[in-house]
C-alpha cells in the first residue's frame, strides 16, 4: 500500500502553459507532473502535440499515434488532469491575466530572477517554451515576471519537463 503524505499546503491556483513544445514525451511528462502536483490545468498551445479529443479535427491515425507517444510518459495523467489545447497563446495569456493570474515565464533573460527568490502569488501561470529556442521575445513581453533556475554544473539549462517540475514543486510548496 502506498501512503500519501498529508501536509498543509498553501492554497494556490496554478496553471501551466506549454507553448510550442515539440516532444510528445515532454508533453506526457508535463501532464504527469502537473497531475501529481495538483495543478489546476495544463494548456497546450501553438504546435504543442496534445492527446486525442472527442471532436478531434486531426487525422485519426495521426491523433492516435501522438496519443500513444504522450501516454508513454503521461501514464494516464492525460485522462485525469484538466487540460486543453488552444491554438493561440496570446488570447489565453490575456484571459488568464483578467482572471487574476500572474504570468511567470520560465526563461533566462536579463530581467529574470532566481526561482528560489520567487514567492508565488495565490494565482500563478507557469509559461514554458520551445525545448531549444525557449519562449519567443514577443511572448515573453506578455509575461509579468521571468524566472530562471540556478545551475550548478557546466550546462546552462534543464530539459523543459524537468525545469517545469522544479518550478511547479516550488510554486506548490513555497510558504506564503
Amino acid at each position: 500500500m502506498i501512503k500519501r503524505m498529508v501536509m498543509k499546503i498553501p492554497k494556490r491556483r496554478i496553471v501551466v502553459i506549454a507553448h510550442n513544445i515539440r516532444s510528445c514525451y515532454n508533453v506526457g511528462s508535463l501532464l504527469r507532473t502537473a497531475e501529481g502536483l495538483g495543478i489546476t490545468r495544463l494548456y497546450l498551445t501553438g504546435y504543442t502535440p496534445y492527446p486525442p479529443t472527442a471532436n478531434d479535427t486531426r487525422l485519426p491515425h495521426l491523433a492516435a499515434k501522438i496519443g500513444r507517444k504522450i501516454h508513454k510518459t503521461a501514464l494516464g495523467a492525460e485522462n485525469t488532469l484538466n487540460w486543453s489545447y488552444e491554438p493561440s497563446v496570446r488570447p489565453l495569456l490575456t484571459r488568464l491575466k483578467k482572471e487574476g493570474f500572474i504570468i511567470a515565464a520560465l526563461e533566462q533573460t536579463r530581467q529574470a530572477q532566481s526561482l528560489t527568490d520567487f514567492k508565488p502569488p495565490s494565482a500563478v501561470a507557469l509559461l514554458l517554451g520551445r525545448e531549444v529556442g525557449g519562449i519567443s521575445p514577443k511572448i515573453i513581453e506578455k509575461s509579468d515576471i521571468q524566472l530562471f533556475i540556478p545551475m550548478l554544473g557546466n550546462k546552462d539549462s534543464f530539459n523543459v519537463a524537468q525545469a517545469a517540475a522544479m518550478a511547479l514543486y516550488h510554486f506548490r510548496f513555497s510558504r506564503d
